[in-house]
């Protein structure tokens, strides 16, 4: 994958679209074909596969031919035969603007939103998006010790961060500017409410669909878990979380002096303190150990992407993951 995608260029948003295209078609393609068992409201009208009846089946849907010939008794599945909508949550924060390994953490937003369009916009299927970045604040920069508290040097009042939305359409020519938009966004200092995004997603009532939430969630996570579970009550939601190693842990190199993209502070770290290391690993174990913990809380399937692994692999193995999960020993 190319540098930095986020806020790119019309010339170069285009290039690295077609080479994340390209990459998706040739890895997930057929990964999604069949029903759409658990991410529509009942059992479809169209006939399936027939299976073994199991208590608790409906008995309208006994398959008697099938029945008759292996004198077992069988039901006939049906499938969703609607058009499916997908809608994502964006989180371009200052705080996705950063990566030390293959890629930064921007670049894989784009490329999971890229994933998740080419897996889902078929058939009349609709997708759109809501795009969250910074607020734009100017803020002063300071020295300060690692276990410092941050964001106390803001020099004026929180303003609304701006959020974009682009309405949900079918078509591949449409997803296909979707994906421009989300990659001309520009970046801006500050952090997006996680919380307010996603809770966009609610707004206005939708039909039950799917609902894809992709971030570092790295903002508190009261902000954000309630409206998480309340979109799972009437939604299938997917987390897609995007790490890099850094953040979870750091590795001896001596002093650094780093930089918070989100204030602007400085925090000026001694790496070679063996302690501080354990501390901080310790720490960002159970920050991502709390977020993994809220996802689970609201019946949300968790996908996470590093920046030093392979993205499109790790996205292939959660796929075929996730179908295989759905079909078996499904009663639809």
């Amino acid at each position: 994958m190319p540098p930095p995608i986020a806020g790119a260029g019309t010339a170069r948003a285009e290039v690295v679209l077609a080479r994340l295209q390209l990459l998706v078609t040739r890895k997930l393609d057929g990964l999604l074909q069949g029903d759409y068992a658990g991410l529509l409201p009942g059992p479809g009208s169209e006939a399936g596969e027939s299976r073994e009846y199991r208590p608790g089946d409906d008995v309208r849907r006994m398959d008697w031919p099938v029945t008759a010939r292996t004198t077992m008794p069988h039901v006939r599945r049906t499938v969703a035969d609607r058009e499916l909508e997908t809608w994502m949550a964006i989180d371009l924060s200052a705080s996705l603007d950063f990566g030390t390994a293959r890629y930064l953490k921007s670049d894989l937003v784009l490329a999971a939103a890229t994933a998740m369009a080419h897996l889902t916009v078929r058939g009349g299927n609709r997708i759109g998006a809501v795009v969250g970045t910074g607020s734009g604040l100017t803020v002063r920069s300071e020295r300060a010790s690692f276990w410092k508290r941050r964001r106390k040097t803001v020099e004026q009042p929180p303003e609304q961060a701006p959020v974009v939305r682009l309405p949900a359409r079918p078509g591949r020519k449409e997803a296909q500017g979707l994906l421009r938009a989300i990659a001309r966004t520009e970046i801006r200092p500050g952090r997006a409410d996680l919380g307010e995004l996603i809770d966009m997603l609610n707004r206005p009532p939708r039909r039950r669909g799917v609902a894809v939430v992709v971030s570092d969630f790295l903002a508190p996570v009261e902000s954000w878990s309630r409206p998480v579970r309340k979109l799972g009550v009437r939604h299938d939601v997917l987390a897609i979380e995007v790490v890099d190693p850094r953040e979870l842990e750091l590795p001896d190199v001596g002093v650094l002096t780093l930089a918070d993209p989100e204030t602007g502070v400085l925090h000026e770290v001694h790496t070679g303190d063996a302690s501080l290391r354990a501390r901080y690993a310790e720490a960002a174990g159970q920050q991502r150990g709390e977020i993994a913990r809220a996802l689970r809380a609201a019946g949300a399937a968790h996908l996470r992407l590093r920046t030093d692994t392979d993205w499109l692999l790790d996205m292939v193995r959660f796929v075929a993951a996730q179908r295989h999960a759905r079909t078996r020993g499904t009663t639809r």
